[in-house]
């Protein structure tokens, strides 16, 4: 087993909030992979798919994270019900009694969203759906999952969003419901840990780089085997990675006693790689956010030499 793999959450528990497909799934799969119990939620089951419609399943996380050497929980829960999200709850504390890591994750707003599209030329039941799946849910989640968490000293709590707090702090985000969305869950992360730290647990903000999730995969009409074929549309697509790359970070702070050290921190995948010596899949360690200020936004050619 490489270093990568080391059973370090062995006894632990995790509850993964968007577990069905992307970043969440990555997470999910990463922490197994470590050792934890991993309740992972999501609305699309192998019975009934949500909205976005997409074969992916929160019982093929569940599978995916036994598999990987932890045990995977899977918990049908929509986190805009204060209820389901109760229960969720008080399922995890009756089976487990303790929760040491929670992971808001939950999204699914891409399909909502219109790129460069001004406020008053979107969609606004969109814009409005989107801050409701991606801040509501985050609140509700938190509110309920926080007292298991602190129950115990060294909890974990993770706010995945896109963009670290440097960047979208001077740049736009393409659309003003994502880039609200986007920021105001950094901002979650950081009063959280105002709220956390002080009771012995710890909250971070992380972003992945760009991600190679399944619906990305699709946008090219690529597969994870070839996914550099999309470099002739899309030739920054370079510096991609896949969704375990951010599933390996959030394992090592997890696994990482003196975690408390990044409360309030805003974080990204390719940032704590280099802190923490994981790599992705195929060995490499990609920093995008640094690439895209370097590279993408400063107009040079795709290039990752020096970047992965």
């Amino acid at each position: 087993m490489d270093a990568d793999r080391t059973p370090a959450l062995r006894g632990k528990v995790a509850l993964v909030a968007g577990a069905t497909r992307g970043a969440g799934r990555g997470i999910a799969v990463e922490l197994g992979a470590a050792g934890a119990t991993v309740y992972v939620t999501g609305r699309s089951t192998r019975a009934r798919r949500s909205e976005y419609n997409r074969p992916e399943t929160i019982e093929d996380t569940a599978d995916l994270v036994t598999a990987a050497g932890g045990r995977g929980i899977a918990v049908p829960t929509d986190h805009l019900v204060s209820d389901q999200v109760r229960a969720l709850v008080r399922r995890i504390d009756e089976e487990q009694g303790r929760l040491d890591v929670l992971v808001n994750d939950i999204w699914g707003g891409e399909l909502l969203f219109e790129w460069d599209a001004p406020v008053w030329e979107h969609n606004l039941d969109n814009g409005l759906r989107m801050l409701r799946l991606g801040v509501d849910t985050h609140a509700i989640t938190s509110h309920h999952a926080l007292p298991l968490l602190l129950r115990r000293p060294g909890g974990l709590v993770v706010e995945v969003t896109d963009g670290t707090a440097e960047y979208n702090g001077a740049h736009y985000r393409s659309s003003f419901f994502y880039d609200l969305v986007k920021t105001a869950v950094l901002r979650m992360a950081f009063a959280l840990s105002r709220e956390v730290g002080p009771r012995g647990a710890t909250s971070v903000a992380l972003t992945p780089g760009w991600l190679r999730s399944e619906l990305m995969l699709d946008i090219y009409g690529v597969t994870e085997e070839n996914w550099r074929d999309a470099l002739e549309r899309e030739p920054h697509f370079c510096i991609s990675e896949t969704p375990r790359y951010v599933g390996r970070a959030v394992a090592a702070l997890a696994a990482d006693p003196d975690v408390a050290r990044w409360n309030g921190a805003s974080l990204s995948s390719g940032q704590l790689a280099q802190v923490y010596g994981f790599t992705d899949l195929d060995g490499s360690r990609p920093d995008s956010w640094r690439y895209l200020v370097e590279v993408q936004d400063a107009g040079k050619p795709a290039d990752p030499t020096g970047y992965r």
